[in-house]
């Protein structure tokens, strides 16, 4: 194969190995075989072609892992606990029903009419305590009262209520009174039992009402029932024994 002269160096005489050719921008070098050429200087011109370079992915250094999950950890416990200041804050903001209590009973009048009538008169006053333990305010539609003996129903009342501020309690009255109540069918008992000197009446009081919230009106009710044992001569009040329903 003939060589280029334009591209061969100076060579001495002096010289006794082939000379490299200058540096050429697209080309590789590479001597020619002595069985093609007998010139020791000359050289074969390889043109250069693209190196396809494959870029490998470098993997993740392990910290960024760790950050990574600490990340994870510290979103799923920050949302446990907004779901559970959530949920506590639901239950304490759920209206409840108002406490009630008995903080006076007065026996203003009683007549007990022998058999054969075997009737009742009877007037009772009552003093209510309502606590109100929501942080909305409780709006009480009316308080009723009503009297049975010996587990026959005799009659009730209906009282005006008022307004309990949140957190907050409030006195409320009601007054119960019966008027010629017939109890024919208890009239064994009520014998006994004023030969005894002591009845024993049942007395159930209800406070309907309902909280303002923002959205909605939820109705409230509490009850509170009483046990009175009452002296028929000197009509007082022997014994009493209140419990909330």
């Amino acid at each position: 194969m003939a060589t280029d002269p334009t591209i061969r160096p100076h060579q001495s005489d002096t010289d006794t190995e082939p000379l490299l050719p200058p540096h050429l921008p697209y080309y590789y070098y590479s001597p020619a075989s002595s069985s093609s050429s007998s010139d020791p200087n000359s050289y074969l011109l390889i043109p250069s072609y693209p190196i396809l370079c494959l870029r490998l992915r470098r993997r993740r250094p392990r910290t960024l892992c760790l950050s990574s999950c600490s990340f994870c950890f510290v979103s799923l416990l920050s949302s446990l606990l907004f779901l559970l200041l959530l949920f506590s804050l639901f239950l304490l903001l759920w209206p409840s029903d108002p406490a009630i209590h008995v903080t006076h009973l007065h026996l203003n009048h009683l007549r007990i009419s022998p058999p054969p009538r075997a009737s009742f008169d009877l007037t009772l006053e009552l003093s209510l305590n309502v606590q109100n333990p929501d942080f909305f305010a409780l709006d009480c539609r009316s308080v009723v009262s009503s009297v049975s003996y010996r587990g026959r129903y005799l009659g009730s009342v209906h009282s005006a209520g008022g307004t309990v501020a949140a957190r907050a309690e409030s006195n409320l009255q009601a007054e119960l009174r019966l008027d010629s109540v017939k109890i024919v069918d208890q009239l064994v008992y009520l014998i006994e039992d004023l030969t005894k000197g002591s009845v024993t009446f049942d007395t159930v009081t209800e406070v309907e009402g309902s909280l303002g919230l923002i959205f909605a009106q939820i109705p409230v009710k509490g009850n509170i029932s009483c046990s009175l044992n009452v002296n028929p001569k000197t009509h007082s009040i022997v014994r009493q024994d209140c419990y909330p329903e």
